[in-house]
């Protein structure tokens, strides 16, 4: 193996070990394009690992802010693999830089939180953590067509991490962070106090599909420009976006227990939804 073949394969093990959502979707793509995602993924997780499990998290993330800084100069001097692999995506595709700089700071915005007043706070932060993926990835697996897909691919930033928050509000809740607007709470009347005693009842339910009806027209959104995509993408892009959407029905069938209950998407449903798009 070569050096950059061990660089992509140490991005490959952090996607399947970390998301196999992503990873059975993009494994559809062609070789050049599903080896960017492996990198652009490994960045991503590694600007994430930093807030969640750094031990000087603030001071970690800015050096890392530093580090891409260099890397953009072509200044960096580092054997890190993932650079490695990201470098080569640079050489290979036009990438935007921006999108990485705004998934930086949407990582500031969770170690520096401030309370989500209403749902264009939500949207804001979302966009930041999630939709600047979907951003950095169009160059990759839709080269031309970024302007025309760029609604979409920020409407399926906004329905997966919505996703994410209404699986995850339990874990969160253990890390301190909170990311159910107040103005949705206030509207069914469900109190804080209830949220950290992990009250499950009919307000906790209201408050919780009304943000899943968000993800639901959000998903909706994007699904609408699948076909602009080019035909090799098409099925990867459908695919992650159909899986997790199914999230959302694996909480509803139990009962919307997110506190005590890791949900998930199983294997076979999974194949399925693949099995359909093909």
């Amino acid at each position: 193996m070569t050096d950059l073949d061990i660089a992509y394969h140490h991005c490959r093990m952090e996607i399947e070990k970390h998301s196999k959502t992503f990873s059975k979707a993009f494994s559809l793509l062609p070789k050049k394009q599903k080896k960017a995602v492996w990198a652009i993924y490994a960045f991503c997780r590694r600007v994430d690992d930093i807030v969640d499990e750094g031990k000087n998290p603030k001071i970690e993330l800015e050096e890392f802010a530093r580090e891409f800084d260099l890397f953009i100069e072509g200044r960096l001097e580092s054997e890190h693999p993932a650079w490695f692999a990201l470098s080569d995506v640079f050489a290979n595709f036009e990438v935007d830089t921006q999108p990485f700089y705004d998934m930086i700071k949407g990582q500031r915005m969770d170690l520096y939180p401030e309370p989500l007043q209403n749902k264009k706070d939500l949207l804001n932060y979302c966009y930041h953590v999630a939709s600047s993926v979907g951003l950095m990835l169009l160059p990759v697996i839709a080269p031309g067509k970024e302007n025309c897909l760029r609604e979409g691919a920020v409407s399926l930033g906004y329905a997966m991490q919505i996703t994410n928050i209404l699986r995850d509000i339990g874990e969160d809740l253990e890390k301190g962070r909170v990311y159910l607007p107040q103005e949705v709470m206030d509207k069914y009347a469900y109190s804080h106090r209830e949220l950290q005693s992990n009250k499950i009842n009919e307000a906790f339910i209201n408050v919780w599909e009304d943000l899943a009806s968000d993800a639901e027209a959000y998903y909706q959104h994007a699904l609408a420009s699948i076909p602009h995509y080019p035909l090799y993408s098409r099925t990867p892009v459908e695919g992650a976006a159909r899986m997790y959407r199914a999230i959302l029905n694996t909480v509803r069938k139990n009962h919307y227990q997110v506190f005590e209950h890791r949900n998930f998407v199983s294997d076979e449903d999974k194949k399925q939804i693949i099995a359909y798009l093909q």
